[in-house]
């Protein structure tokens, strides 16, 4: 099966992403409050027709204005995780690359402890999250231009490591004197990612961001080839190195700050998923991008009809993708006799 899809380009895509449709109808029919097909079909004649009475019904309501924007985000979000994963994984030639290696993740969660602790709202927690997500990346960029070494890659990680320590820890400071009937319950929650608050105008104020993150990385893909090499040899072919790195490190952070903005930090999406599509289409990132944004999506699809139809209380998305994701990252490791390429 997979072999056929690395030899038919057409049925690949189409098969990922029939798989995303499929999920996001599972998604949009199963829950607290299940729909059947026949309910969904009724109610999207009637928004065709423009009548109020479906629309305002409780099945409309359920389906608009809770399950939509969640089903949505998930598509989003996940997608763009998985791209800038893909993304780190290709400039930095390193299998245990993730989205939050430069510290996005770790600024955006001290971004929203500090919003929930300063009782900002939740849009305030989203900017907030995502400003301080963009200032470590940032932070983690230029102190690293600051030491004169050959391996830029080495000292862009090892600067990572430790700005995100630091913004881990001022975290940490914030939970421990926040208030622990109110603030701390709900910075506790944020970090371990969630779609529960997800609202249309959510979605509508990450898309231009998504978008913007996304084209670049999808413009420079085949670069990304090139950089798999090494720097030397990509300079010998004429190659920016420096600016590429630098573009797609913009892209793939406005990517991954956008969407922790809103769905809080959730792990493993970015370090598992471009794992299995390079096990489907190959290491060659005119393929590998496109089928990593399409697996994310699906993915936590995927996840996120589990948290909310496991138990009876929703899980964070996070516990779920960390169970699931270390014994199936382990899996995938034992698989690599050759290298991760």
């Amino acid at each position: 099966m997979i072999k056929t899809l690395m030899k038919h380009p057409s049925l690949r895509y189409g098969s990922l992403l029939l798989l995303v449709a499929v999920l996001a109808l599972i998604s949009l029919l199963v829950g607290r409050f299940p729909t059947s097909l026949h309910e969904v079909t009724t109610l999207c004649l009637s928004i065709l027709q423009g009548k109020e009475q479906g629309i305002q019904s409780v099945i409309g309501t359920v389906i608009i204005k809770i399950r939509l924007p969640r089903i949505l985000a998930a598509i989003i979000i996940g997608a763009a995780l998985s791209a800038s994963g893909a993304a780190y994984q290709g400039i930095f030639r390193n299998p245990l690359v993730s989205p939050d290696l430069l510290g996005a993740s770790a600024g955006a969660g001290f971004g929203a402890a500090l919003a929930i602790v300063s009782s900002l709202g939740f849009f305030g927690t989203q900017v907030l999250s995502f400003l301080f997500s963009l200032i470590t990346v940032s932070l983690t960029y230029m102190i690293s231009t600051r030491f004169k070494k050959s391996d830029t890659a080495l000292i862009l990680v090892l600067t990572g490591m430790l700005i995100a320590t630091l913004f881990s820890s001022l975290t940490s400071l914030l939970k421990y004197l926040a208030d622990p009937y109110e603030k701390l319950p709900t910075i506790t929650l944020w970090l371990m990612g969630s779609l529960s608050r997800v609202q249309m105008k959510d979605i509508q104020n990450i898309l231009f961001l998504f978008v913007i993150g996304l084209i670049p990385l999808i413009v420079l893909r085949w670069r990304l080839n090139v950089l798999s090499f090494g720097d030397e040899e990509a300079q010998a072919l004429g190659v920016n190195t420096t600016g590429i790195r630098l573009s797609v490190i913009i892209s793939a952070t406005v990517l991954t700050a956008s969407a922790v903005s809103i769905s809080g930090i959730i792990g493993w999406v970015g370090l598992l998923i471009p794992h299995i599509a390079r096990l489907i289409v190959g290491p060659d990132y005119r393929t590998l991008l496109p089928a990593s944004i399409f697996l994310g999506s699906a993915y936590l699809l995927l996840v996120d009809t589990l948290a909310r139809t496991l138990f009876p209380l929703e899980i964070p998305l996070g516990i779920i993708t960390s169970i699931i994701g270390a014994p199936i990252f382990l899996l995938l490791l034992s698989k690599m006799k050759r290298g991760w390429t």
